[in-house]
Formats: C-alpha cells, structure tokens, sequence
C-alpha cells in the first residue's frame, strides 16, 4: 500500500516538534561555520531539469570548503573522472544541497541553497595550498542551514572500527566493473588504482 497524500504522511507520521522546526536557520552562524571548517567530507545532492536526482561525494582536508561569508560557501571541483554529473545539474537547474561530515562525530550539517558554477581565479587560488588548483568550484548561496541529529549515524555505527569490513571482502572496483560491463580483459589491480588515484588527488 502506498502513502500518496501528505494527509496520509502525516496521519502515519505526525508534525516535527518546535525544535526540529525552528532550527532551520537561512544563514550560517557560528557553530555551523565551526562544523564546515573540521568537515573533511561533504555530499552533494543536485537535480536536473527532468527532476533526475545525483548524489556525489567530496573530500579534502577539514575546511577543504571554504565560507566566504555568512550566506556563501565555495566548493573546489577536485580532479574526477569528467563525467560531471552534478556540474551539468547546477548548471541546468542552479540548486544543491550538501551534507556535511566530521570523521567520529555523529551529528551532521545540511546546507541547501541555490548554486553556481565559477571560475574565478580569485577563487580558484583559495585552494592552490591544499590541492591542485582546480578547473572550477561551486558557490553555493545558502538559504538553508540546520544540524542534523546523531540517530542515522549511531545506528550505523559508521565511525566504530568493530563496523569496519575488510576490503577484500568485494571484489575491486576493476573487478565490479569489468563485470557490469562484460569486459574480458584483466581489470585493475587495487594496488594499481589506488597508486593512480594517489597521483591525482
């Protein structure tokens, strides 16, 4: 049976308390600019004009994305595979919406708000220290901004080393994918991938 109506929703779930409500803020303030400068992981979710959705993740140092102010964050656009998912969104429909995490720390950082893509070597250079200065970044207009609690997090248990699995316990990505797409010839090694990723960080 499916939920179709929002009265159904709400019949099944009831209404967010005060709390929940009230701590959507539309800019950053302290506590959230503290939390974006230890984040060294964000997820990005954008949509296209079909109203296809995409989620990719990001890493860097803490603080690899940079406040500009208190309602405008820059996001490099780190060295990928050039499929540029979430670029042709931004560019087709001009919203995103960001998660962000600390590594032990369960509570987490939305940020949603309109997006752009820049290549402003203003901006661009903010990076040249911590990366390889990159091709664009994404500026992201916050009108969005509320702390998300710790329950998804603690029920997965994410940051425990008892949670942890052993890499070989899948196959390699090259495996996985030679698979999907029925390629005969020997996949990559882990070994080999990740020493090619290292040289692109």
């Amino acid at each position: 049976m499916t939920i179709d109506t929002l009265e159904d929703l709400r019949t099944l779930y009831g209404f967010a308390k005060e709390r929940a409500k009230d701590k959507q803020l539309p800019a950053l303030e302290k506590h959230s600019k503290n939390f974006i400068e230890q984040s060294s992981f964000v997820v990005i979710s954008t949509f296209d004009r079909d109203h296809r959705v995409d989620v990719s993740p990001r890493g860097g140092a803490p603080g690899f994305v940079h406040i500009i102010d208190d309602v405008t964050l820059a996001l490099p656009d780190a060295h990928g595979n050039k499929r540029l998912d979430c670029l042709v969104n931004i560019l087709e429909t001009g919203r995103i919406g960001t998660l962000f995490l600390i590594p032990g720390v369960d509570e987490t950082l939305r940020v949603n708000g309109r997006a752009e893509l820049s290549k402003d070597e203003n901006l661009l250079t903010r990076f040249a220290s911590e990366m390889k200065t990159p091709a664009s970044c994404i500026v992201l207009h916050v009108e969005e901004v509320f702390l998300h609690c710790a329950k998804a997090l603690m029920r997965s248990n994410l940051w425990s080393a008892d949670a942890q699995i052993e890499r070989s316990a899948l196959p390699t990505l090259g495996r996985m994918i030679n698979d999907q797409l029925d390629i005969t010839t020997a996949p990559e090694t882990q070994e080999a991938m990740i020493e090619r990723y290292q040289d692109e960080l």
